[in-house]
This record gives C-alpha cells, sequence and structure tokens, in this order.
C-alpha cells in the first residue's frame, strides 16, 4: 500500500512548479502503478496551453472555477467548476483557463505515468518515456 500526505509533499522536489502553475505528483511512473497522479494547481486569473502527445490525462476539478477550450474543435469551450471531469482521450490540444478570484485546483491522472522529470516543451507536450530514458 502506498500512502502519502499531500500537505508534506507539497514542499519537497514533488512539487513542480512553471509559469503560475504547481504540479504535486503524488504517484510517479516508480511506483508502478501503470499511471501517475497529481494535484495541480493554476493559479488564479492564469491562462496555460497544453498538448499531452504522448500520454493520455484525466482531470477532476476540486476547487476554483474556469474554461478548458479545444484548440483542435473549432475553439469549443466547456466551463471547468468543483465536480467537473475532463479526459483527454484524443491527445487533445488546449488552453486551460483560471477564472480570478481563486485558484483552479484538479486532480490529474496521466497513462503513461509521468516520471517526475518532465517539462512542459515549447509545444505543450512532454516528451515520450523513451526520450527521458535516453537523456
Amino acid at each position: 500500500m502506498i500512502v502519502r500526505d499531500f500537505n508534506e509533499l507539497k514542499n519537497t522536489d514533488k512539487a513542480v512548479a512553471n509559469e503560475r502553475w504547481t504540479s504535486v505528483r503524488m504517484l510517479l511512473a516508480d511506483d508502478k502503478m501503470n499511471f501517475s497522479f497529481h494535484i495541480t494547481t493554476l493559479e488564479a486569473g492564469s491562462e496555460h496551453e497544453f498538448h499531452y502527445k504522448h500520454h493520455f490525462e484525466s482531470v477532476y476539478c476540486m476547487s476554483g472555477t474556469g474554461r478548458i477550450i479545444e484548440l483542435d474543435n473549432d475553439n469549443k469551450t466547456h466551463e471547468i467548476k468543483p465536480g467537473v471531469m475532463y479526459a483527454l482521450n484524443l491527445h487533445d490540444r488546449h488552453r486551460l483557463i483560471a477564472d480570478e478570484g481563486a485558484d483552479l485546483v484538479m486532480a490529474c491522472c496521466f497513462n503513461p505515468p509521468v516520471t517526475g522529470k518532465e517539462v512542459h516543451r515549447e509545444d505543450g507536450s512532454y516528451a515520450p518515456a523513451d526520450e527521458l530514458e535516453k537523456a
């Protein structure tokens, strides 16, 4: 059994930060669960473009509000609020916007699992795991 405390991990190297977001990686590839699990916080008023070409992701909104825009589907927009889940089942290129007033806090699962070494590339994607192993 794996038991981890978000409050203990958020001040360790398991917390990966970038421009206006932080992701606490609670499960990673080394945990051998075939997925990774993260709590990601997007700063209120921030906007982010992602395109996970090599990973599938599902996201559940825990708190805050915002929007997700499908960039390859006529900019179709979906409201994000607590209780809403979205899944990037087609490696969807998307823009995620956190509304002003409160951070957007999301629980995220990735398959294949991330290793913890990933950084977003210029196109908003993570490198495939086999590329990271060669680095």
